[in-house]
């Protein structure tokens, strides 16, 4: 889809000023469009207790696995379908321009701990420049279903697919976080008449994780998500944004602390098993040099994130989740793709660094 009003191109001038002006960004691909500038916004603060003692949530009203009492940002609705047998909801948010719109629309792939509430200023940020933005709970995650199925990457591309489709939507640039980078490459690979463009924040996949990791059994890993505490799940949510933590990331604690207290928690638990088992299973290494569209790497540059990690010997997994080398070495291997290094950022750049990141995908989303 095109423009209704397309920007002017970024000089080689404006682009030399820029660069002098942020010495956290690094340009590291040679290509036929030079760009980026820096815009952006900042999640919304939740502030934490003035007290010293991290809050237990122990009098907090439980969440259910539909998140029903868990507010969105934008108006939540869902799509119905049958997934391996079983009836599910799809849910989504669809926002519309905020300004003119420019005839284009963008869909966000969360990650396997978050839901698609936290792409709340990544929304606002789009939407402020003309783009409808679909961000989605895969099923599985966040307000949609979670049903005891054998998930699989492909069985959720094509759900999004179903999701374009019945909001009418024929085409959209795909940004992506975490796990939802590994959804993004099979979703390109699979539909890639459906995909114009691919962000890539921090994925994972950029390694393989079987030869180096155990496989765990489903009922075990159910059992360890069973044994989380509201303090061991802050560590690990902390592990993420490295010294980047702020009190508006507490709610990520907070929601995982509220699920725990539901009497559904241990299908849950037994859920997130079932979708470990899916990254597992899924890996995306070997299709990045098949991809045949732009793509844009956006890696923060203290991110250690290592899929399965705490299974393997230390020894064996020392030298994996290096992300400033795995970004490069992606970079080398997706055919054209263009990668930016966000210095002092963790794993996710959209909540740490929103806006270095946010700057980079609208100046490389402007020409595709």
């Amino acid at each position: 889809m095109m423009l209704s009003h397309p920007q002017p191109p970024i000089t080689s001038s404006s682009l030399l000023h820029f660069v002098l002006e942020s010495a956290t960004f690094k340009f590291k691909s040679i290509v036929p469009l030079l760009f980026l500038a820096m815009v952006g916004c900042a999640t919304q603060p939740t502030q934490l207790p003035t007290s010293l003692a991290a809050p237990t949530y122990d009098q907090a009203e439980p969440l259910g696995v539909g998140m029903e009492g868990w507010i969105y940002p934008y108006p939540v609705q869902h799509l119905q379908f049958e997934q391996q047998g079983h009836l599910v909801r799809m849910a989504y948010m669809d926002v519309q321009p905020s300004v003119k719109p420019n005839g284009r629309a963008v869909i966000l792939f969360h990650g396997k701990n978050f839901g698609a509430d936290y792409w709340e200023n990544t929304i606002r940020t789009l939407s402020a420049q003309g783009y409808r933005v679909i961000a989605p709970d895969q099923i599985g995650f966040g307000k949609s279903s979670k049903p005891e199925i054998r998930y699989n990457f492909a069985d959720l591309a094509d759900n999004n697919v179903r999701l374009l489709d019945q909001l009418g939507v024929s085409r959209v640039a795909v940004v992506a976080n975490s796990m939802g980078g590994m959804l993004g490459v099979h979703f390109a690979r699979r539909h890639p008449q459906r995909v114009s463009a691919l962000v890539l924040e921090n994925p994972l996949g950029l390694e393989e994780y079987v030869p180096a990791i155990p496989k765990q059994a489903t009922q075990s890993l159910q059992k360890q998500e069973m044994a989380q505490t509201t303090d061991s799940y802050r560590s690990f949510i902390k592990s993420y944004f490295k010294d980047n933590y702020r009190p508006e990331f507490e709610r990520f604690v907070e929601q995982f602390s509220r699920v725990q207290r539901s009497s559904e928690y241990p299908r849950y638990a037994f859920v997130s098993a079932l979708t470990y088992q899916m990254i597992y299973e899924g890996a995306t290494y070997n299709e990045l040099p098949k991809l045949k569209l732009p793509v844009l790497l956006t890696i923060g540059q203290l991110d250690r994130t290592v899929f399965g990690r705490r299974f393997a010997p230390p020894d064996v997994v020392k030298g994996m989740g290096y992300f400033p080398q795995l970004g490069k070495d992606a970079q080398k291997r997706i055919p054209d793709s263009i990668l930016i290094e966000l210095d002092n950022v963790g794993h996710v750049p959209h909540l740490e660094a929103p806006e270095r990141f946010h700057s980079a995908v609208l100046q490389f989303l402007a020409y595709k």
